[in-house]
């Protein structure tokens, strides 16, 4: 997990940063995303797996539960906006923001640690308890969101419609992840693991496929996402430096050309076209993993 960890920062750095999201090896805008959090959660995880498993857990549910009693503390402080807090760490020529704050996703890895070890259980132990925590995960948030004092830093209101006073109920804080925004993804993604448990239906065997290559298919899809972009631009403007250039913030990961954009239709069609363009990509990697016993590609 230490040495995990240390690559999943050093992917996000380079990897991600330059030949993924942005094109550029400037490190002029540098956003700390989803594999720099995850990497330091694994760090984090190689120092607690030396204690028992329902402390872990505990610690990791207490990270959960109270990290929004904090909500309100506001600091310049480097160390505290990467633990809690979404803010740039660095400002200037050179920004470096931090998108994932820590605390909340290391207490996400450290509980997932102790939710592993239920696959040492009998099957229908397992499946009893995944339930239950699903069911008791997804009626949590309903109630604590319904009380609407605590667990997110933006409270729901009444809207003009039914439905829209249901889009603010469920609009919870992403970043850094609110007790709610966990209590409603993690108790649906536990009964899923209930319904799913000792079978995959067929129609999610794909899905395997990519789960098999998860690192391989992340940033290789950033990075396809990006060349069709250069390509589409290309065409239209008879140029492409915009998709090269993130002058500040406000331009990450590149900067869209006048008119730039797609309607959402045309936006769901691209996101379908790459990933079934992904699978067979990940179809031959996952086969070279089976072949060759090579260190680095357990990596991805």
């Amino acid at each position: 997990m230490l040495t995990r960890g240390i690559w999943l920062i050093g992917a996000e750095l380079v990897l991600a940063r330059c030949f993924a999201y942005q094109f550029n090896v400037d490190y002029q805008i540098t956003l700390l995303l989803v594999l720099w959090a995850i990497g330091w959660a694994m760090i984090t995880l190689a120092a607690l797996v030396h204690l028992p498993v329902s402390v872990v857990t505990a610690i990791g549910a207490l990270l959960i539960a109270g990290h929004n009693l904090f909500d309100s503390v506001r600091s310049a402080n480097p160390l505290w906006t990467i633990l809690h807090q979404q803010r740039a760490v660095l400002s200037g020529d050179h920004v470096v923001f931090v998108a994932y704050p820590l605390i909340p996703w290391i207490g996400v890895t450290a509980v997932g640690y102790g939710l592993g070890h239920l696959y040492s259980w009998t099957p229908d132990e397992r499946r009893a308890w995944l339930l239950r925590l699903g069911l008791a995960t997804s009626l949590a948030f309903v109630v604590i969101r319904g009380i609407n004092g605590y667990g997110d830093p933006a409270h729901w209101m009444p809207q003009p419609t039914a439905l829209f006073t249901a889009l603010s109920f469920l609009n919870a804080t992403k970043q850094p992840p609110s007790l709610l925004y966990l209590l409603m993804t993690l108790g649906p993604a536990l009964l899923v693991l209930w319904a799913v448990d000792g079978r995959t239906p067929r129609l999610l065997r794909p899905a395997l496929t990519f789960g098999r290559v998860p690192m391989f298919y992340y940033l290789t899809h950033f990075a396809l996402l990006h060349v069709l972009a250069v390509g589409v631009c290309y065409l239209r403007y008879r140029t492409a430096h915009w998709m090269f250039e993130s002058p500040d913030l406000a331009h990450y990961p590149f900067s869209p050309p006048p008119g730039w954009g797609f309607t959402l239709p045309a936006v769901y069609l691209w996101w379908a076209s790459v990933v079934l363009a992904m699978y067979p990509l990940c179809v031959w990697f996952g086969r070279l993993k089976q072949r060759r016993s090579d260190a680095w590609l357990s990596y991805f």
